[in-house]
C-alpha cells in the first residue's frame, strides 16, 4: 500500500513538472520571442525549450555561488584556451534529471525532441581533444560539487565551418553566435580593463609602473554549468573584447568613418576568432594577444573575488587553486607576480612563493615543436613589463641551477627559460614548471615520456613536482546522453548508480558471455548502426550496410595521427579485392572526420587523398557488398555523439610516443567499440584494463621507433618489402586516385618515402596483418559481442570523475563535497 502511494506521488509529480514545462515553453514563446504558433521558427522553439530548462538551472546556480561565497572556501579555476561543451539542452535536461519529462511535454506540444537539439549550434570554443577534455572536467567538478569556475574566450567564431569540395576542405566562418545564445548571461559589471603595449617605470627595486597602454576591455558572460542530480550548478565565465572607445568622435566629425571605428575593430579582434591563422607575424602577436587577455581578465577577476572575504594573500593559495590547461595560459604566472609586486607592493621572494603554490600546469604534448616559445621582441613590444618579470624569474631559476649542480654548466643552457637561438624566445612550457608546484602528464606512459624526455632536467631537479593525471570523459554525456539505448540495457541489468561511479560497470563481465544478454547488446548495436547509416545516406549520399565492419578513425588530421596509415589500408583492402586475392572478405564500411588547420597543408593533402580514395572505391561496382569509405566533413561533440555509439573498431593508430592521452579512445570504448591501436598514450592503460584479447595493439613501440631512427631508418626499403604497399604507393603517386590532378598527391608519397617522420611505412605491414585478426573475430558474433561487453565493462577507469578527484586530492587540496 506504502510503494502504491508512493509511485502515485512520483506520478503526480512527473505530470506537474510536465505540465510546468510546457507552461514555461509557451510563456517564453509568447513574451519572451514575442511569437506564437504561425510565426515560430523552429529555432524560435529550440530558444523557448531552451529557456525553461535553464531558468530551472538559475536557482542551483545562485543557491551553490552563494554558499561558496558564504564558507569562503577554496575554489578552483580552471584555465583554458579552448572549451568544447557540445549542444546544451539536452545535456542539460539529463544532469537536471528532466530527460523525460522534457520529452513528454514536447510530445504533448506537438514537438520531437530530438528535432528541437538539432537546431542548436554547437558553440564555436575549441578545437579538439583539449577543449572536450576542458568541458569534461566542468562536468565532473560541478558532479563532485568542487567550487570551481572556468575561464575562456567568448570567441565569435569558431575555428571554422568545414565543407568538403571537390574533396578539398573548404572553410567557412563559423558563426555559432548568428541567432544568439540562450544558455549565457552578459555581465557587464563585471567588465575589466586589460592592458598591452606602452612602457615601464621603475618605482623601487622591483616595484614597476605600466604606463602609456593601449587598454582593451574584457567583459564576462557566465554559462552555468550543472551538476549531474545535485543540485550544484558552477560557472563558466568566457571573456569578450570590447574597445575602450566605441568610436574616436574627432574623426567620426571630419566624416573619416572608417578611423572612427578602427580601436573598436581592432579591439574586438582579440575574441573574434579561436585560432586566428599564426603564420603570419600579425596572427602571431593576435594569438599572443588572446592568450594574455583571457589570463590578465581571470586573474583580476580571482584577485577580486578573494579580496571580497580576505584581506591577507598570505593565504591566497589556500582559497585559490589555478589550473592551466597547456601551456596557452602560462603567461597567467607572470601577470600573478606582475600584480602582486608592481600593484600590492609585495616582496618578491613571498610573492614568487605564493604564485607557485597557486598554479598547476598539465602538459598535453611530447612534441618539442607543439610547445609555445614567444619571441622575445614581440614579448618586449607587447607585454614589456611581463618580460622584464620572465628576465628575473629566469636569472633567479639560473642562480638556483647553478647552486644544485655546479659542475653541470650545460643545465643552464638546456633550463633556461629563454631560448638562446638566433631568434630570442620564451619557452612557455619551461616557465609553467618553474611557476607551478604541480606538473602532471595525461597518461602514465606520456608522464614517464616527459620525466624521462622532454622535461628529464626539471624532473632531476623538482621530481616531487612531477605526476600522471590519466584523461577522463563524462559517462553522462558520452553514454547516457548519446547512447541513450545502451545505457537502458546496461541499467536493466546492473542498476542506474553508473552514471555517477562508472567503476559500476564491471558488474558487467558475468553478462559478457551470456548468450541472452549478448543478443540483446547486438540489438542495440545493430539499432544504432542502423540510424548512423540513415545519417550517412542523408548527409553523403553513400548507401552502406548496417551489418558490415564499421571501421572509424575520427580526430584531428595530423601527420602523427596517421590518417594517411588507414587511408594506405583501405587501398591494399581495395587491391585484394579487386584483385581476387581476398578471401572470405568480411564488409567493411570506413568512416573518417576531422579538420585540418587552415595553415597546415600536409593535413589538407591527407583530407584530399581520403576523398580522392573514397571516390574511385565507392563508385567500382565490385566493391559494392564490401568496402565502402565515408568522409563525414565538420566534426564536432554533436557529430561525434551519433558515430561512438554505432562504432564497432576504433582506429588509434598515432606514432608510438606522440599521442600524450587520447579521449576519443575512451568514449569508443565506453560504446563497445574494440581498439586498434600503437602502444601509446590511454591505449595502454586501456590494454591494461580490458585484456589483450579484447585490444588489437600493434607497431613499433616509442624505444623502438628511437633506435630505429638512430640506426637510420630507410622508408623505401619497408615499401620494398610489401608489394602492396609500394603498388598503393604507385597508384597515389601516378594520379589514379586524383582524377583531373595527377600530380596532386606526389608531395605526400614523397614525404612518406623520402624521410616517413611518423614511421608510416615502418608500422603497416603489421598493420595489415593486425587488421586480418580484426575480420576474422568479426565475422564469429558471440566472440566479438564479448570484446565488445567487456570493453565497457572495464571503462570505469577512464571517467573525468576519477581524473578529477584525483586533481582534487593530490594538486588542488580540495575534497569532494556532493
Amino acid at each position: 500500500m506504502a510503494k502504491n502511494k508512493k509511485t502515485q506521488k512520483k506520478s503526480a509529480v512527473k505530470k506537474s513538472t510536465i505540465e510546468s514545462l510546457k507552461s514555461a515553453f509557451i510563456h517564453n514563446r509568447k513574451y519572451s520571442l514575442a511569437k506564437d504558433d504561425y510565426n515560430a521558427t523552429d529555432y524560435d522553439n529550440y530558444k523557448s525549450m531552451a529557456m525553461a530548462i535553464r531558468d530551472r538551472q538559475i536557482d542551483g546556480w545562485i543557491r551553490t555561488q552563494q554558499r561558496y561565497h558564504n564558507e569562503n572556501c577554496k575554489r578552483v579555476y580552471y584555465l583554458s584556451l579552448e572549451f568544447l561543451p557540445g549542444r546544451f539542452l539536452a545535456n542539460n535536461m539529463l544532469n537536471l534529471g528532466l530527460l523525460s519529462e522534457s520529452e513528454k511535454a514536447l510530445e504533448e506540444l506537438g514537438f520531437d525532441l530530438e528535432d528541437l537539439c538539432e537546431k542548436e549550434r554547437d558553440p564555436g570554443l575549441g578545437h579538439g581533444g583539449l577543449g572536450r577534455l576542458a568541458a569534461c572536467f566542468l562536468d565532473s567538478m560541478a558532479t563532485l560539487g568542487i567550487p570551481a569556475t572556468g575561464y575562456g574566450i567568448r570567441y565569435d567564431y569558431g575555428i571554422f565551418r568545414q565543407k568538403i569540395i571537390d574533396g578539398r576542405q573548404v572553410e567557412f566562418p563559423d558563426k555559432w553566435l548568428k541567432l544568439g545564445n540562450p544558455w549565457e548571461f552578459e555581465r557587464p559589471e563585471f567588465t575589466l580593463k586589460v592592458r598591452f603595449y606602452g612602457k615601464t617605470r621603475k618605482r623601487g627595486k622591483f616595484r614597476v609602473e605600466w604606463v602609456a597602454t593601449n587598454d582593451v576591455l574584457a567583459m564576462a558572460y557566465d554559462t552555468p554549468i550543472s551538476g549531474y542530480r545535485n543540485g550544484v550548478v558552477n560557472n563558466l565565465r568566457l571573456w569578450s573584447a570590447r574597445s575602450t572607445d566605441e568610436f574616436d568622435l574627432d574623426y567620426f566629425n571630419d566624416a573619416d568613418y572608417i578611423r572612427a571605428c578602427e580601436n573598436k575593430i581592432l579591439s574586438e579582434n582579440i575574441s573574434r576568432v579561436l585560432y586566428p591563422n599564426d603564420s603570419s607575424y600579425q596572427g602571431l602577436e593576435l594569438r599572443l594577444k588572446q592568450e594574455y587577455f583571457f589570463t590578465s581578465a581571470s586573474i583580476q577577476d580571482m584577485i577580486r573575488r578573494f579580496k571580497l572575504h580576505n584581506d591577507d594573500f598570505k593565504v591566497f593559495p589556500d582559497k585559490v587553486a589555478v589550473q592551466l590547461n597547456d601551456t596557452h595560459p602560462a603567461i597567467a604566472i607572470v601577470e600573478l607576480m606582475r600584480i602582486l609586486v608592481d600593484e600590492e607592493g609585495m616582496k618578491w621572494e613571498k610573492a614568487w612563493d605564493i604564485t607557485v603554490r597557486t598554479f598547476a600546469y598539465t602538459n598535453h604534448t611530447i612534441m618539442p615543436e607543439a610547445l609555445e616559445a614567444w619571441s622575445v621582441s614581440l614579448l618586449e613590444k607587447l607585454l614589456p613589463r611581463h618580460l622584464e618579470l620572465m628576465y628575473e624569474i629566469n636569472v633567479r631559476f639560473l642562480g638556483e641551477i647553478a647552486a644544485r649542480y655546479p659542475d653541470e654548466p650545460d643545465r643552464l643552457i638546456r633550463m633556461s627559460l629563454i631560448e638562446e637561438n638566433p631568434e630570442k624566445k620564451v619557452r612557455m612550457s619551461y616557465l609553467s614548471i618553474i611557476g607551478s608546484h604541480s606538473v602532471n602528464g595525461v597518461s602514465k606512459f606520456h608522464t614517464a615520456l616527459l620525466k624521462s624526455t622532454l622535461f628529464k632536467d626539471f624532473f632531476e631537479m623538482y621530481p616531487e613536482r612531477f605526476s600522471a593525471k590519466t584523461n577522463g570523459i563524462t559517462q553522462r554525456r558520452w553514454l547516457e546522453k548519446a547512447n541513450a539505448p545502451l545505457a537502458g540495457l546496461i541499467t536493466g541489468v546492473i542498476g542506474d548508480n553508473w552514471p555517477r561511479h562508472l567503476e559500476e560497470m564491471k558488474k558487467l563481465i558475468p553478462f559478457a558471455s551470456d548468450a541472452a544478454f549478448q543478443r540483446k547488446w547486438q540489438a542495440v548495436k545493430k539499432l544504432n548502426k542502423t540510424r548512423f547509416s540513415g545519417y550517412i545516406r542523408k548527409k553523403t549520399g553513400i548507401i552502406v550496410d548496417p551489418a558490415s565492419l564499421f571501421d572509424v578513425q575520427v580526430k584531428r588530421i595530423h601527420e602523427y595521427k596517421r590518417q594517411t596509415m588507414f587511408a594506405l589500408y583501405l587501398i591494399s583492402r581495395y587491391l585484394e579485392i579487386k584483385n581476387g586475392v581476398a578471401k572470405d572478405v568480411v564488409p567493411r564500411t570506413a568512416v573518417i572526420s576531422g579538420k585540418a588547420a587552415p595553415s597546415y597543408d600536409m593535413a589538407k593533402l591527407i583530407i584530399r587523398v581520403i576523398n580522392g580514395v573514397a571516390g574511385v572505391i565507392n563508385k567500382d561496382p565490385d566493391m559494392k557488398d564490401k568496402l565502402k569509405v565515408v568522409f563525414l566533413e565538420n566534426y564536432g561533440v554533436s557529430l561525434a555523439e551519433k558515430i561512438f555509439p554505432a562504432a564497432d573498431l576504433a582506429e588509434q593508430i598515432s606514432t608510438a610516443g606522440r599521442e600524450a592521452s587520447g579521449t576519443g579512445n575512451m568514449k569508443f570504448m565506453l560504446n563497445g567499440a574494440v581498439t586498434i591501436g600503437t602502444w601509446d598514450g590511454a591505449n595502454i592503460e586501456i590494454a591494461e584494463e580490458v585484456g589483450s584479447d579484447n585490444i588489437f595493439i600493434f607497431g613499433l613501440k616509442a624505444h623502438e621507433i628511437t633506435a630505429l631512427e638512430k640506426a637510420g631508418y630507410n622508408p623505401e626499403e619497408y615499401a620494398r618489402r610489401t608489394p602492396v604497399l609500394a603498388e598503393a604507393l604507385r597508384l597515389i603517386r601516378e594520379g589514379f586516385f586524383s582524377a583531373g590532378d595527377p600530380g596532386a598527391f606526389v608531395p605526400l608519397c614523397d614525404s612518406l618515402m623520402e624521410s616517413d617522420p611518423f614511421m608510416v611505412l615502418a608500422d603497416f605491414a603489421e598493420y595489415v596483418s593486425v587488421q586480418e585478426k580484426v575480420s576474422q573475430a568479426f565475422q564469429n558474433r558471440r566472440v566479438w559481442t564479448k570484446k565488445s561487453i567487456l570493453n565497457t565493462a572495464n571503462s570505469g577507469k577512464f571517467s573525468s570523475d576519477r581524473t578529477v578527484s584525483e586533481y582534487a586530492e593530490d594538486i588542488w587540496g580540495i575534497g569532494q563535497r556532493a
